[in-house]
This record gives structure tokens, C-alpha cells and sequence, in this order.
């Protein structure tokens, strides 16, 4: 969440940031939820004082005490009302963008800052080269499901570990974690409230199935106090999505499904660091799609378009020769104190300091790159796969 202090003492420059998100009538209605709690504070504060009586009450201190406390009941409601409101507003406030983030609230919005490779014609889909079987996977699942099957699932699985050892040998250490949750890191890290549609539920259990790696790994050290900076990881999951509003929208093939892997990456850091982090995950994401040879280019997310927690955000699009454009492969977002204070996570300055660490995740691999590499070479593994146990070339 937003530092409250902060937009208390400086709500001007806080609007006109989150203007540019969207947000500043939310903004402005939790700033007035949070006056109104603050000013029946030293009320209620005033009407408990009133009840400690020195000695043996007369009376007609007895009649006022009876008096007080009926008030102080009502009060107390009324204060617990305000609270619970000015809360349910804060955590619909989103992080501020960062002023380099471009206006706009669209992929269409978005910066590019450069392109790398050489885009190569039109060609198959993925599903005409590698081995697919939606079919099967829509009588077991529904629509939006698929199997991978020989030698396609093996260049996945090459994939997978190519990302976590080229995270390794940039300090990340690797991470299995669990894909249910509860609440309060769905909370925490930002997908509640406002992505909730797109989370899958098991109401029995008040579990949720994560749709990132970077729920569980924000998570992993939720409420503690930490002694040591920079932290990073790579967390290897199963993500599932229900893709809420995405009726119409990529039904061909497997590029936009309910459930897929991926490689994520994840650090704390100092504030003054983020920035520096920022970067480093983005060349480290670079790093592994020129290893592949994939043509890409890389842009800077409009603020409309940005997530709840991401202050910015970069994101590398591969070429898919079957829809002759660029698509998104990887994402990094910045989100800066905002899921470590909604975490209750700090960090340990020296003895009687404490502060909120920045925070940052990044996509090392999905299932969308192998999508890629079939579409980009028609079949052929680049090498670099190769020491993983993938084919030299996908036959169906």
C-alpha cells in the first residue's frame, strides 16, 4: 500500500501521480475516509479519559459515567466504521507511477526503447510445428487447456532449467513454492483487490491458486524483519489464470491459456537500489532471449496500464511470425515499498532502525517462449537448449 504518511503530507504531488493510473477520485475519497478517522480519535480518546474516578463516585458522577459510556459506545462504533472504510479505500489506492513510466493507459501507449534481431517472414503457428493436443486437453479441462507432448514438453522442460541456471550465475537462488496461498498474499502483493476475477478460489479451504510465482515468493518472508539486503530468487511454478475479460482475445493455439509455467524472478533491496535492480533484472531478461536468438524489442509500460504494485514496468515482445507482430514474452515492474509495507515485511539498519525494503519481479521463462522458438525456427532448437535435454529438433 501507499505510505499514508507520505500522502497525508503531500497529497498534491500523490493526485496528480495517480491521475495518470486512474486513481485520483479513490485517492481522494481515502484521504477523506482518513480525516474522518482522525478526527474522531481524540474524541473517543477524550470520553475514555473521562471514565478513571479518582475515589468513591458521587452520585451524580455515577448518573455522568453512565452518560459517557453510552456516548464512548456510540463513538467507538462510529470510529471502527471510519476505519474499516478509510482501510477498504487504501487498499484500493494503486502505487503511484514513476514519472519516467509514458502517459497513457494502453499497450498502444507504451515506449519502445530498442529492438534486437531480425524478424523473419511469415510463418506456421506453433501448434502446426510443435505437438499440441487441445483437443483432448478440452474434453478433460475446457477450453483454454493443452497438453505438451514429446519432444515439445522436452524443449519446455529445457527452457525452464536453461532460465534458473542463468538466474543461478546472477545470484538468484531457486525456489519450488507452492501455488495455493491465502488471502494475505494475494492482498499483500497487490492481485487483491483488484484482480480477484482472475484468480482461481477454492472457497473450502480459503485458498487461492497464484498466477505467479511472485505471489509466493513476496510472501515467503511476509511480516519478518529482515537482516540483509539484497535478497533474489528464482522461483519455478505452475501459474493458473482465469482470464477474466479475455473472451474473443488469442483463442488460437496455446498463447493464451488457464494454466502454464514459468520462471520467475524476485528481489528485496534497499530504496535507494531499486532502480539499479530494476535494470539488472531487465538485462538478465535480455541476456536469456538473445541467448535463444529471438528477435525482440523492449518498451516502457504506459502508467494506465501499469498493475496495482508496479511504480514501472518494461516489458521484452518477442516476434511471432504467424501474427507478424511483436508479442509480450517477459514483464519486470518496480513496485517499489508497496507490497513489502502491505506484507508488514522490513528491514534492519542498525539496532533501533527499521525501514521498508523495495521490491522487484521479473519473468525469467514461460511457456510463451517456446511458443516462440517454434514459431522462429520452424521446428530447429537453438543449441543452447540442447545441454538440457532437448531435441535438436521438435518432430510432432
Amino acid at each position: 500500500m501507499i505510505d499514508l504518511r507520505a500522502a497525508r503530507a503531500d497529497p498534491d504531488r500523490l493526485r496528480s501521480a495517480l491521475a495518470r493510473k486512474g486513481a485520483a477520485g479513490t485517492f481522494d475519497a481515502m484521504l477523506a475516509a482518513d480525516e474522518r478517522w482522525r478526527a474522531l480519535v481524540p474524541q473517543v480518546d477524550e470520553l475514555r479519559s473521562r471514565q478513571k474516578l479518582d475515589g468513591k463516585p458521587t452520585p451524580e458522577q455515577l448518573e455522568e459515567l453512565g452518560r459517557v459510556k453510552e456516548e464512548l459506545r456510540a463513538l467507538e462504533d462510529e470510529l471502527a466504521t471510519a476505519e474499516a472504510e478509510r482501510e477498504a479505500l487504501l487498499a484500493q489506492v494503486p502505487n503511484p507511477p514513476d514519472p519516467s513510466a509514458p502517459d497513457g493507459d494502453s499497450e498502444e501507449d507504451a515506449e519502445e526503447l530498442r529492438r534486437w534481431g531480425d524478424p523473419p517472414p511469415e510463418g506456421p503457428e506453433h501448434t502446426e510445428v510443435g505437438r499440441f493436443d487441445l483437443e483432448r486437453a478440452a474434453r478433460l479441462s475446457g477450453s483454454r487447456f493443452g497438453f505438451l507432448v514429446g519432444d515439445t514438453a522436452l524443449v519446455a522442460l529445457a527452457l525452464y532449467r536453461f532460465a534458473l541456471d542463468r538466474a543461478g550465475a546472477h545470484g538468484h537462488t531457486p525456489v519450488i513454492p507452492p501455488v495455493l496461498v491465502r488471502e494475505e498474499a494475494m492482498y499483500g502483493t497487490g492481485f487483491f483487490p483488484t484482480d480477484r476475477s482472475n484468480i482461481y478460489a477454492l472457497e473450502a479451504d480459503e485458498l487461492y491458486l497464484t498466477g505467479t510465482a511472485e505471489v509466493a515468493l513476496a510472501g515467503m518472508h511476509m511480516t519478518e524483519i529482515l537482516d540483509e539486503l539484497p535478497l533474489r530468487y528464482s522461483g519455478f511454478s505452475t501459474c493458473f489464470r482465469r482470464e477474466s475479460g479475455a473472451a474473443g482475445k488469442d483463442t488460437r493455439g496455446m498463447f493464451r491459456v488457464h494454466q502454464f509455467n514459468k520462471v520467475e524472478l524476485y528481489v528485496y533491496c534497499e530504496p535507494q537500489r531499486s532502480g539499479e535492480e530494476h535494470d539488472r533484472l531487465l538485462a538478465i531478461e535480455e541476456e536469456l532471449v538473445q541467448a535463444l536468438e529471438l528477435p525482440y524489442r523492449v518498451v516502457n509500460v504506459a502508467a494506465g496500464d501499469l498493475g496495482a504494485s508496479a511504480a514501472k514496468k518494461y516489458d521484452i515482445e518477442a516476434w511471432f511470425p504467424s501474427q507478424q507482430r511483436y508479442r509480450e514474452i517477459t514483464s519486470t515492474s518496480n513496485t517499489t515499498d508497496f507490497q513489502s509495507r502491505r506484507l508488514g515485511i522490513r528491514y534492519r539498519i542498525d539496532e533501533k532502525r527499521l525501514e521498508t525494503p523495495h521490491t522487484l519481479n521479473g519473468t525469467a521463462v514461460t511457456d510463451r517462449w517456446l511458443l516462440a522458438v517454434l514459431e522462429n525456427f520452424r521446428g530447429d532448437v537453438p543449441d543452447v537448449l540442447r545441454q538440457y535435454g532437448a531435441p535438436p529438433r521438435v518432430t510432432r
